[in-house]
């Protein structure tokens, strides 16, 4: 009389072990959308900037590659790349805003060049 209910139970139990690998977590969902954001704001920040398109395009791909496998229910590989997703989002906006900041002072260091020079002719008047 044990063996039918031993078997019920062991089959329920692999039914729910094969239904459970099936689906994604929500943890990893939410990820993948997290990391989809991410890529947003670098795409915004980086623009049509040169400093930061490389890594925006590697974080473009890793979150397409997590997509993927989300819809392909391989939650480790798309947690694995949407996390890399993110850091290639990350990266990208951290180089294009050191760009923008190296231009800004490239441009100031021009500035204040000419300013002594004007200086050093005796160009610039003073309120003296």
């Amino acid at each position: 009389m044990k063996t039918p209910i031993l078997r019920a139970g062991l089959l329920a139990l692999a039914l729910a072990v094969v239904s459970g690998c099936g689906s994604v977590s929500e943890v990893t969902k939410d990820r993948v959308a997290r990391s989809g954001t991410t890529v947003q704001q670098a795409e915004q920040t980086v623009g049509r900037s040169e400093a930061g398109a490389l890594e925006l395009q590697s974080a473009k791909n890793h979150l397409e590659t997590a997509r993927a496998a989300l819809n392909d229910k391989k939650g480790e590989k798309a947690e694995r790349y949407a996390r890399l997703a993110e850091l290639d989002a990350e990266l990208a906006i951290a180089k294009s805003q050191s760009g923008a900041a190296r231009r800004a002072a490239d441009e100031l260091m021009a500035s204040i060049k000419t300013l002594r020079e004007e200086v050093a002719r005796g160009g610039v008047a003073t309120d003296r």
